[in-house]
């Protein structure tokens, strides 16, 4: 070895404060921890390092440094490993008894297979599907992922297992329209006050693109989506009707942004005719209408994307959201509800506590009298078998079958 070489012929004390002391380079390479471990245990033997005064102890450690290239800290533990025993060995092995792991490859495999059935939503809501899959529908197999902190869980999404394994805008311009109150609806605790806000598929090469109409309770989140091929009245209002008639309990309230496809004659004496009363939304209050808002980001965009979707496939559209997505929403996908606090200021203070999530439709059942607030002939025993005819993951998979089945008609229709 180089270090062997330049190091051999180094026999006394004074020869090594030369060689310390030295200004013309020397050429030495630390050899593998092996090699060094044996060329310190022959220095400190061929030096009589253990009768040394200090100041040549200091002398010898310095030389010791210099050629292995091993830190203050680590030479004087190696020293005195060598100095108890005349040798040094590398005491360092696998630990005695490793940390056992209490998430398993097989809960991230499942965790991949929840994330891409419901399209990885947040990780309480993740955690909320997981604990329902082992207590709601008997499925064993969550029961460590029941359990999992929420911080854990994504902990287990930034690993390399699961990694392996996974135009123009124009603002709308304000018009005063004497339709509608322009204030914040207040349901009281109860149901029937929905939000209501529209999304447009997007025009492309002169082809309308749909509009997806998208309705949410206040109080329960329960949600009704609906298509439509144009935002004008004559598609609005049966849609609307529709969407409408969808929701199980009896509505109080429609609560819109300023946008003319709302605020006009027509919706008002829908809603009219229905004893619903009409509020809009206030200028400079942007929380009027957040709900639905959010819920077009975390819903609609999620599912459908920001793709051209033609006008011509509204029909196709609406009766899969009608059929397929609605019903996962409101039976299976669960949602935070906020806890309202007022400070010491007065103000509202919301907390969106990890015990208040659920689906639209168990919020529903919790509110005290929730039975007299149906619509005149139906019960909870007729929707509680549309919430248990499927478990939360295969009502996932057959929106996500639907999904491909929709796209894939699109797809080949457009290209035709």
């Amino acid at each position: 070895m180089i270090v062997t070489l330049n190091t051999q012929s180094l026999a006394s004390l004074d020869e090594v404060r030369a060689f310390l002391d030295g200004n013309a380079a020397v050429a030495f390479s630390p050899p593998a921890a092996a090699e060094r471990y044996r060329w310190l245990e022959t220095t400190l033997r061929q030096f009589h390092y253990a009768t040394l005064k200090r100041a040549d102890k200091g002398l010898v450690a310095a030389f010791a440094r210099k050629v292995t290239g091993y830190s203050r800290a680590q030479l004087t533990r190696l020293i005195g490993q060598w100095q108890h025993g005349r040798r040094i060995v590398d005491r360092r092995g696998p630990p005695a008894q490793p940390f056992a792991r209490r998430y398993t490859a097989a809960d991230v495999r499942l965790l991949v297979a929840l994330d891409r059935l419901h399209g990885q939503l947040s990780g309480p809501a993740t955690k909320k599907l997981a604990e329902r899959a082992l207590t709601v529908f008997g499925e064993a197999a969550y029961a460590r992922l029941a359990t999992i902190s929420v911080a854990h869980l994504y902990n287990l999404r930034a690993s390399a297992g699961y990694q392996r394994q996974r135009g123009h805008h124009e603002p709308t311009r304000p018009r005063a329209v004497a339709i509608g109150e322009r204030r914040r609806p207040q349901p009281n605790g109860q149901p029937g006050y929905l939000r209501v806000d529209s999304v447009h598929q997007g025009d492309f090469d002169g082809i309308k693109g749909l509009y997806i109409i998208n309705l949410v309770d206040a109080v329960t989140q329960f949600e009704v989506v609906t298509a439509v091929s144009r935002i004008s009245e004559h598609f609005l209002v049966p849609a609307l009707q529709q969407a409408m008639d969808a929701f199980p309990f009896i509505l109080r309230g429609f609560h819109s942004d300023n946008g003319g496809e709302y605020i006009n004659h027509r919706i008002a004496a829908l809603l009219e005719k229905l004893h619903i009363e009409f509020t809009k939304s206030r200028a400079r209050r942007t929380n009027d209408n957040a709900l639905v808002e959010s819920k077009n980001a975390s819903v609609v965009r999620k599912h459908l994307g920001y793709s051209h979707i033609p006008s011509r496939h509204a029909e196709l559209v609406n009766a899969h959201l009608r059929d397929d997505l609605t019903p996962y929403l409101n039976y299976h996908r669960p949602c935070f509800f906020p806890e309202v606090t007022l400070d010491a200021q007065g103000r509202q203070r919301r907390r969106y506590r990890y015990e208040h999530m659920d689906t639209p439709y168990e919020r529903l059942k919790a509110i005290p009298g929730a039975s007299d607030i149906l619509k005149p002939g139906l019960t909870f025993v007729d929707l509680d078998v549309i919430a248990h005819a499927m478990t939360d993951n295969q009502a996932a998979e057959h929106l996500n079958r639907k999904r491909q089945k929709l796209f894939h008609r699109i797809n080949n229709n457009t290209a035709a």
